[in-house]
């Protein structure tokens, strides 16, 4: 399992049968309790190997932290903007 939120991650399971069903990727395993599931084949290290993750390796420029600040940040400024000019005395600096 290699979903890396899955309760199962980095497990070894059984495999038994990988099928395409209604344009589904899916793998039956045996779970740890011994009874048989269906995973999509993207949880798990049958799936191809994301081209973007290879060239990353473990880099990125853009963090999911950094981007909601972000993201607040031009919601604050459209806020601003949508109040109008700034008052001249905010800018002035003695």
């Amino acid at each position: 399992m290699t979903h890396p939120f899955h309760p199962w991650s980095g497990q070894l399971l059984e495999f038994v049968k990988r099928r395409r069903i209604w344009r589904q990727d899916l793998v039956y395993v045996v779970d740890p309790a011994g009874r048989l599931v269906t995973l999509p084949v993207q949880w798990t290290d049958l799936a191809p190997v994301d081209p973007f993750l290879v060239v990353a390796a473990g880099r990125c420029r853009f963090t999911v932290a950094g981007l909601l600040g972000l993201a607040d940040l031009v919601r604050r400024l459209e806020r601003d903007d949508d109040e109008g000019p700034p008052a001249t005395d905010k800018w002035i600096t003695s």
